[in-house]
């Protein structure tokens, strides 16, 4: 008789070994050395091969074996020329993928990590400013000190974690409602059990003490200097805000009614309500002396040589509101729109009645979400999704699984091909889709497609929202002379307008549509770099005290998460969608943050946040 075997307890086991090992590799620290890294994937191949065949078993040994070499700083020219020609021989030779993905894995870290190589070799060592920094604060854009302010939410002082917020964030309401935390990514915590819930704890944060209720720093003597700033959206009230505390006039010339630019007029009110929004607005108007011109434009209203002659300095920070439009017949009929365009005319108050409404959504970002998202509290009859493929969907995973549960279908492999509308009334009818089926991945290892032997179908719609991107609003500031390609204006690290004495520039309209907190981080950088070209070098100080670190016993502790509304209830209003924290849940989630500022990663170099 056969007998069982204990195999099927011994996979399952190393599965759990796995998934630990998994977590392992989500938090690989951000300035690690990357000849390190794949060396460490390199004995993964290692460890997988049969031993059958000799390219693999001894093959891979050998160019592990001269990897390590490169490392300790003991290899030559010579060391690197063989190692590649021995990769070449394995890619070609080997029985399996096991050999071709590690030889391949070490060819493609030659071309993408030549200098890295170069450095080892040359210098014995690893090419300059690689080293290993705290994970949340490097991928934080705007570097702020995390693990400071987490420290004072367990510690209760509310006040004070708004505060650490601030000296890099002037909006800690708005990105703790909408902020898509890339501080999480490499939690170190996840080593442990799961990535801390870092968004939730600045949104338990203003909660407890609203952003307008805490004092800012106090501004240094005035300079006598004036920076125009244009744009009062989060990149340019972020350079405002700098530029008030330092000393400096900064005067905010800003095309609505209202301040706050997409955060405002593109961020739907359950997400992002407007009164927390002001009260980040507030806050920033009374850091020091800012002024404000609402309903000027830049290029009809006022000029940029205007500007340029009346202050010393000027900040381009228009954001890019304007929604895209397909190159393609019909994108001009009736009831075919941007989604940003869709989202500003809802926050403006001209929402339209969409009961009974079929509607069609072409896209898959955060924009698209919350177009698709919003057309359900205006009732419409049904909202359908379409992508071309799985990678177009690069909205918040949370984000499309709240519009899952409203209700929202999603499709995916299917290309949009053309509008259809009637002769008459110039109205959309239907879209046409094109069947698509999975293809090679191209070189940025994103999945291609190609049309599947399926004819194209006709889709009835009576809303088509296209969620294909948006740009930025520079055709006046181009007849001005400000360089623009492609619809962004050029401008280098330091926000430095190319070729532009004393003008700067910063955010989406440089870099194209992207997260409030890259604006936000463009905005402070340029208020820096504008305070320089003044002649000046000002800090702005936190008047706080991070906590002292104490030990973690990095005992496994489930993560908390922020609750919503129930979906049916949800979906009928506009109201904030999220709940908040416990007190109990949040001195929790604080307990878990391993204070990766003193542990670890070390204190921090030149100043907490650095």
């Amino acid at each position: 008789m056969r007998k069982l075997t204990k195999k099927g307890n011994m996979n399952e086991r190393i599965d759990i070994v796995l998934r630990k090992f998994r977590s392992r590799m989500t938090s690989y620290p951000p300035g690690m050395c990357p000849l390190a890294l794949y060396r460490s994937l390199l004995q993964i191949s290692m460890n997988q091969s049969c031993g059958k065949c000799v390219p693999c078993r001894d093959g891979l040994a050998e160019v592990d074996y001269m990897l390590k070499c490169i490392l300790n700083g003991d290899a030559t020219e010579e060391t690197l020329k063989m190692m590649e020609k021995k990769c070449h021989m394995i890619a070609q030779t080997a029985d399996c993928a096991v050999g071709v993905v590690g030889a391949n894995l070490i060819l493609d870290s030659l071309n993408d990590f030549a200098d890295e190589y170069e450095s080892h070799i040359h210098e014995r060592r690893c090419a300059e400013n690689v080293i290993q920094t705290i994970p949340c604060v490097t991928l934080c854009p705007a570097h702020v000190d995390v693990p400071g302010y987490i420290a004072m939410i367990k510690e209760k002082d509310y006040a004070g974690a708004v505060k650490v917020i601030r000296n890099r964030n002037p909006f800690p309401t708005a990105c703790a409602m909408v902020c898509e935390h890339p501080c999480e990514n490499k939690c170190r915590r996840t080593l442990v059990d799961a990535p801390l819930n870092i968004r939730g704890l600045k949104k338990y944060a203003v909660d407890q003490a609203a952003a307008d209720t805490v004092e800012t720093p106090k501004a240094n003597v005035k300079t006598g200097k004036s920076v125009a700033i244009v744009g009062g959206g989060p990149s340019g009230m972020t350079a405002a805000y700098f530029l008030a505390l330092m000393g400096h006039e900064a005067v905010v010339y800003e095309e609505h009614e209202k301040l706050g630019g997409m955060l405002r007029y593109g961020i739907p009110e359950y997400r992002l309500p407007k009164e927390r929004l002001d009260q980040d607005i507030k806050a920033i108007l009374g850091a020091g002396d800012i002024k404000v011109h609402y309903n000027t434009k830049i290029g009809t209203d006022i000029t940029l040589k205007e500007l340029r002659e009346s202050h010393d300095a000027v900040y381009i920070g228009i954001g890019a509101q304007l929604g895209n439009r397909m190159p393609m017949e019909n994108a001009d009929a009736k009831n075919v729109i941007p989604a940003a365009d869709f989202l500003q005319q809802v926050a403006i108050g001209n929402a339209p009645d969409l009961t009974g409404k079929k509607v069609v959504l072409i896209g898959g970002g955060n924009v698209a979400m919350d177009a698709a998202r919003t057309a359900v509290r205006l009732n419409a009859e049904s909202i359908h999704v379409f992508t071309r493929k799985r990678d177009d969907y690069t909205a918040l995973e949370s984000e499309i699984e709240s519009a899952m549960q409203e209700g929202i279908r999603f499709r995916t492999l299917l290309s949009f091909l053309n509008i259809e509308a009637d002769k008459e009334t110039n109205e959309v009818q239907a879209v046409w889709l094109q069947p698509e089926i999975i293809a090679e991945y191209d070189q940025y290892g994103m999945m291609t497609t190609e049309h599947s032997s399926n004819y194209p179908y006709r889709f009835k719609c009576d809303l088509l929202i296209l969620g294909v991107g948006q740009r930025s609003d520079v055709s006046e500031l181009e007849k001005e002379g400000v360089p623009v390609n492609r619809g962004r204006i050029l401008a280098d690290e330091t926000c430095t307008v190319d070729g532009m004495e004393g003008v700067f520039s910063g955010g989406d309209c440089v870099t194209g549509p992207s997260t409030a907190i890259n604006a936000i981080a463009a905005g402070q950088v340029a208020a820096y770099n504008i305070d320089e070209y003044l002649g000046y070098h000002h800090k702005v100080n936190v008047d706080t005290v991070i906590p002292p670190a104490y030990p973690n016993p990095c005992v496994a502790t489930g993560r908390a998460e922020i609750e919503e509304r129930d979906p049916f209830e949800r979906k009928a209003d506009f109201g904030h969608v999220e709940l908040s924290m416990t007190c109990e849940e949040a001195m929790r989630e604080a307990g878990r943050c391993l204070r990766c500022d003193h542990y670890g990663c070390g204190v921090m170099k030149g100043g907490r946040g650095e």
